[in-house]
């Protein structure tokens, strides 16, 4: 018998928060976040992309999966150019990554 593959090898998943520090932050989020979600979930590699507020305000609960390091590099990469990375760049972030050497 051959060796049993795991079908999430490879994979790069992200969990976590993102936290606004105050009501004008989380209106900036608002602003760009199915802008964020629709680009990132057309992105190769992109096997499933979650935001969605939390029951604070204020917190944003975070959920990726990328198929492969390369494409969760590539998506790193994009959103630091997108008007989203500018609108967010203050905001403080909890994640942790698995998947990544």
């Amino acid at each position: 018998m051959g060796a049993k593959t795991d079908a999430s090898a490879g994979q790069v998943r992200l969990t976590g928060r993102l936290i606004c520090g105050s009501e004008r932050d989380a209106e900036l989020v608002q602003e760009h976040l199915s802008e964020h979600i629709r680009l990132t979930r057309a992105e190769p590699g992109c096997l499933s992309f979650d935001v969605f507020q939390t029951d604070d305000p204020l917190i944003w609960q975070v959920e990726e999966c990328f198929l492969d390091k390369e494409a969760f590099e590539f998506h790193r990469h994009r959103t630091r150019a997108s008007s989203w990375g500018t609108a967010t760049a203050g905001l403080q972030r909890a994640y942790e990554i698995s998947g990544v050497a």
